[in-house]
């Protein structure tokens, strides 16, 4: 066996330890099911072994399915009985194991998700070691699944339906002392005595039958249409994920259904329930989605696909930072988390720690919630250091500014951090609008100029966005790259544009709203619809957020920049018309498409009908909804075809971490895929009749369409002749 070793000790105990060789971390993979199997054959048949224990020989236990393989595989599955007979194999496996008639125990020595917790509770036994980085749970939920190895049947005849479904249909992670009390471990021991402790039960009493297994067995808290708290759990359950999903995600509905419909039968009946269930969502395009885009493509990311591979990997041990409003405050806390000093500047020391006090509040907040500790609060406020005076960035190997979106401002603080950083030093910009290149025509070394945009707020959002200038060479492309793995962010490298990429579609999300509103169209509907599409919240709302302020100044900067030039929109006058004539800025002034009573919640602002009375003929949820999405995917195609996006999976990646474009689609390139080229083109040339350019289709996503061609697998191909 290649991914289990074997041993049976003096006692007659076999110890299963899982070891996947190429892996950093043990998974699910077809050869280790093949093994454990012909470890399960070894111990139901050989009687000289009294029972087993199963461990690991890598610091956590056992993750998942390999999701890659299930990803690459997804265009191939056509056949949902050939499927289901792959499916059902894992649970097979494990159900031998679980009626072999030997005790079998599980010694969990790290981390247990998904398929690996699956494998445990088909043991007889759980012992899990007391290791604070150990999290347990079922998390297949986030990428769109079910746990499809026994987990909806197991799990609620250990702990309850009601119990179960909260941490499966939410995908929690549990600490070991946490699973004991949830009712699924059923020792913590001190790390290292696993094994011994879970060998010890096999010995002394060892039981080899489940509990489900034994007659009169019953569903903690009970089951059936007959058991009033069933009824309850099932009733209050579906509406809450109804409201919670909006029926855009299957995962959870399945995963509710399968739990109660498997709860009043028998295990093996129950268990071919969930493989039915399993099914269904693996052979839905949102799993794929949802895998490809949260999972394989971010995964690549976090590891710096993008990278170039010459320039050797340096850390950022001081790091300079221009501004100390809410941008510079927020990269300095994350900065200074990550253990890296930071020199905070601002125009007087008062503005810099002005600056500092965010992370002093983000640090009590964590004290006060049990997440932090006074010590670990005092050193990392200790890593930031606040000055006005540009000679106290002598050292950084990094320096970002974080400056308002004013050229002529960005120049000057360029300049004079530039006379005091080292030769090798690399100069970044967090601007989320005005181009690289043209901001770099101020830096005397636009090779070691580039972008850096983060989003606000900073410690909150996962993405950052790597621009890339005409003159920006591969060693500031690699310092900033290796400078977001230190603070555990996900970059994508796009080039450079106007908005690059992430701020330029986005933007198209709340103009096509703003448009709606001045067309008279419901603002109710435009910003109900939005977030039942899945959009985090509504165009008006999210432009309050941003201040309509900030989007009238950049509107004027970009006017001034690209002249006659500028492709002028009916939002540019609404927002207009709110900044200077209203004053109604948004929400960080108090007013804006909604209004913000002291101590209530926000509402729309009435004075909108008046304003911008409702025409006669309202459109459809799922027109808004078309408008809204289709707008933004067809820009995405355009930055591809302009080479500011270079690969599928950043364009999906920016979109959802950036923006929060609807993770169950996976992406603007995925939702694009999912609605299929040829139908995504026939909508699309529709809606340029109805409304405008904006949404005519470019010819490269025509062509693919016709060619039955889609963007993953263009890249698939070039990525072969790279190689080749």
């Amino acid at each position: 066996m290649n991914t289990i070793e074997f041993n049976v000790d003096a006692d007659g105990i076999a110890i299963l330890t899982i070891d996947l060789k190429d892996r950093s971390m043990n998974v699910m993979t077809p050869e280790f099911m093949t093994d454990l199997s012909s470890a399960i054959d070894e111990l139901a048949s050989n009687d000289d072994i009294k029972g087993a224990v199963i461990t690991s020989a890598k610091d956590s236990f056992m993750a998942g399915a390999d999701l890659i393989g299930l990803v690459e595989s997804y265009e191939q599955r056509t056949d949902a009985a050939e499927v289901y007979g792959y499916c059902r194999r894992l649970q097979q496996m494990l159900r031998k194991m679980e009626a072999c008639g030997k005790p079998v125990a599980a010694a969990i020595n790290g981390t247990a998700l998904g398929g690996g917790l699956e494998v445990c509770l088909a043991c007889h036994y759980r012992v899990a070691a007391d290791n604070p980085d150990s999290v347990l749970g079922l998390p297949e939920v986030s990428v769109g699944l079910l746990p499809g190895g026994g987990g909806t049947q197991r799990l609620p005849r250990l702990i309850g339906l009601e119990a179960a479904l909260q941490l499966i249909t939410q995908g929690k992670h549990l600490q070991p002392s946490e699973a004991q009390a949830a009712g699924f471990i059923n020792e913590v021991v001190p790390a290292g005595t696993e094994v011994a402790v879970a060998k010890a039960w096999v010995l002394e009493s060892g039981d080899p039958v489940a509990a489900w297994d034994k007659k009169g067995f019953k569903v903690p808290g009970g089951a059936g249409l007959m058991n009033p708290g069933a009824v309850q759990t099932l009733m209050f359950g579906t509406a809450l994920l109804q409201k919670m999903t909006n029926h855009n995600y299957p995962a959870p509905i399945a995963i509710m259904s399968a739990v109660h419909e498997g709860s009043v039968l028998p295990i093996d009946k129950a268990l071919d329930v969930e493989t039915k269930y399993f099914v269904s969502l693996l052979m839905n395009p949102v799993s794929r989605n949802m895998m490809r885009t949260l999972f394989v493509n971010k995964g690549a990311a976090d590891k710096l696909v993008r990278r170039p591979p010459e320039p050797p990997t340096r850390n950022v041990t001081r790091l300079g930072i221009l501004g100390a409003g809410m941008m510079g405050a927020g990269i300095a806390f994350v900065s200074a988390r990550a253990g890296i000093n930071v020199v905070l500047l601002d125009t007087t020391t008062e503005k810099a720690e002005l600056g500092k006090d965010y992370s002093r509040k983000l640090m009590q907040k964590r004290i006060d919630n049990g997440r932090s500790t006074a010590d670990k609060a005092e050193a990392l406020l200790a890593r930031i250091h606040t000055t006005n005076e540009y000679r106290d960035l002598e050292g950084c190997e990094l320096v970002i500014e974080a400056v308002f979106e004013d050229r002529a401002l960005k120049a000057d603080v360029t300049a004079k951090a530039e006379a005091v950083m080292a030769d090798d030093a690399v100069f970044a910009s967090n601007t989320s609008t005005l181009p690289i290149t043209g901001l770099a025509e101020s830096s005397g070394r636009s090779n070691q100029f580039i972008g850096i945009h983060f989003f606000s707020p900073v410690d909150k959002m996962p993405l950052v966005e790597v621009i890339v200038g005409a003159e920006t060479g591969e060693v500031a492309i690699a310092q900033a790259l290796d400078y977001i793995r230190q603070i555990r962010k996900t970059p994508i490298v796009v080039n450079d544009s106007r908005g690059f990429y992430t701020s330029r579609v986005f933007g198209t999300f709340s103009r096509e709203g703003i448009r709606m509103l001045a067309e008279g169209v419901n603002p109710a509907l435009i910003e109900n619809v939005a977030r039942h599409a899945g959009m985090p919240v509504g165009p008006l709302a999210v432009t309050d957020e941003v201040t309509l302020d900030l989007s009238y100044h950049v509107a004027r900067q970009t006017q001034a920049d690209l002249g006659d030039s500028y492709d002028s929109s009916p939002a540019d006058e609404v927002i207009r018309k709110f900044v200077e004539d209203l004053d109604r800025k948004g929400k960080r002034f108090g007013r804006g498409f909604y209004e913000y009573p002291e101590g209530q919640k926000k509402h729309l602002w009435p004075g909108l009908a008046e304003l911008y009375p409702l025409a006669t003929s309202q459109p459809s949820a799922d027109e808004v909804r078309k408008r809204l999405l289709y707008v933004q995917a067809i820009d995405t195609v355009r930055c591809m075809d302009e080479g500011v996006v270079t690969h599928p999976a950043d364009a999906d990646i920016g979109s959802v971490f950036g923006w929060g474009f609807p993770p169950y689609t996976g992406g603007t390139i995925s939702f694009i895929e999912t609605e299929g080229l040829a139908a995504f083109v026939a909508v699309a040339d529709r809606l340029a009749d109805a409304y405008g350019p904006r949404f005519a289709v470019p010819e490269s996503l025509r062509l693919k369409a016709q060619n039955n061609e889609t963007y993953y697998q263009s890249a698939e191909s070039s990525e072969r002749r790279s190689a080749a």
